[in-house]
């Protein structure tokens, strides 16, 4: 078997889904809204919208394509084994090599793309509030943190084969499954990395989020305001922390949008998640992920014409790496369209909370509200939802909003 010829295949494959989701997107801008959500925005704001969107979705297109073609010449120029001996003689520098040379590689070409989406076109439209020092400041701890993944990846594919053979599959799962905890563990110290974060105002806001929190059984460790306002004027907010231990943070766009009533629904939305305990069931299809992840990860170094194929005289772990992420391209549709299936669900119940709680009218007029802030699409393509979205459309959330408070 050509396995270089498959993985070139495999590509063009992967991104001419990708192309047909962006191109289906795209399409539809033209949707009509529906009538629960015509009034997020008004007749300019839409046109603004249109005009927004396609330019994003413009960008994008050309984004993907760029990096198809870039990714398809260092494939089929064999780039990677070229540059396999710039740090030296043995497993590791070889595969150290392949990983920041691909990382380094793919970063500077993205580069241009996200100094268009930031400084051009997010400027354009008043949401950019990072400077030029910001977008370079942020690109380098970017570059940083991909380099550290990619390289501590490949060193521990490295390390479990040679060590365990076979048994890699299971013992490097559970590597990337505790890597993805540790991630979500220390997720608020790296938000610290690009963002200042600073208490919340004794007040009326912070009485009733710390009311709502402990009236379902939670703790309360902090509730932070973010300086997300100097890169965007975009809001959101989340909490973190596991167990009954919270910390809540709010962006400080999302303080100054909203009243207490509907920052109050929001969370009570997040209480949802907490007593459903959708992040458990969400760590237990993390679980299979990995476990798919490993699998492939042992088909690719267990076949050493992989290597040879792409001028590599043995088998090259970072490299394989770069193989596993093709074959994830090809198995995760599936996948990710099973896991958006559930996440949608889980939305779905924890706005039925919000509800219980007393926040409907609150949280629809928040959410409309995140909508206009964000620029939300507010008619996307049905298919792209089924597809890939972790959310119900805002149209459907209002609906199922709407029925439960009648009920």
């Amino acid at each position: 078997m050509d396995f270089k010829l498959l993985a070139l295949i495999l590509l063009c494959l992967i991104n001419l889904y990708r192309l047909w989701k962006l191109l289906l997107e795209r399409r539809s801008f033209g949707n009509p809204i529906p009538a629960n959500v015509s009034d997020v925005y008004d007749r300019d704001t839409y046109l603004c919208w249109k005009k927004y969107s396609s330019e994003k979705s413009t960008l994008e297109i050309f984004h993907s394509i760029a990096g198809f073609i870039l990714s398809f010449l260092l494939l089929l120029l064999n780039a990677h084994s070229a540059v396999e001996g710039i740090l030296g003689k043995g497993m590791y520098p070889a595969l150290l090599s392949v990983s920041i040379f691909d990382t380094l590689v793919s970063w500077l070409a993205d580069i241009p793309f996200g100094w268009i989406d930031t400084m051009k076109i997010e400027e354009k439209y008043g949401f950019n509030r990072s400077s030029s020092k910001t977008f370079v400041a942020d690109q380098l701890k970017q570059a940083v943190i991909s380099l550290i993944i990619a390289c501590g990846l490949a060193c521990l594919l490295a390390l479990f084969h040679t060590w365990l053979g076979a048994w890699l599959i299971a013992v490097f799962a559970c590597a990337l499954f505790a890597i993805v905890l540790i991630i979500t563990f220390l997720y608020p110290v790296f938000s610290r990395i690009f963002n200042k974060f600073t208490p919340l105002e004794d007040g009326e806001l912070k009485e009733r989020l710390t009311a709502l929190l402990t009236k379902n059984g939670y703790s309360v460790r902090a509730i932070q305001v973010m300086d997300a306002s100097r890169r965007s004027s975009k809001s959101n907010a989340y909490f973190t922390g596991f167990g009954k231990m919270k910390t809540i943070v709010l962006y400080d766009t999302l303080v100054s949008s909203m009243t207490a009533d509907e920052i109050v629904a929001v969370f009570a939305h997040e209480m949802g998640h907490g007593l459903n305990k959708d992040t458990l069931k969400g760590q237990a299809l993390s679980i299979l992920q990995v476990l798919m992840i490993a699998c492939l990860a042992w088909l690719t170094v267990s076949f050493e014409q992989i290597y040879t194929d792409f001028g590599f005289e043995s088998v090259n772990y970072g490299f394989a790496m770069i193989l596993v992420g093709i074959e994830m391209g090809v198995t995760m549709p599936l996948f990710g369209m099973f896991s958006s299936w559930v996440s949608r669900r889980h939305e779905y119940r924890a706005d039925l909370h919000a509800v219980k709680e007393g926040c409907g009218e609150a949280l629809i007029s928040g959410l409309k509200k995140l909508s206009h802030d964000n620029f939300a699409n507010l008619a996307p393509s049905p298919v792209i939802v089924r597809l890939e979205y972790s959310h119900p459309t805002m149209s459907q959330r209002i609906e199922a909003i709407e029925n439960a408070m009648k009920k």
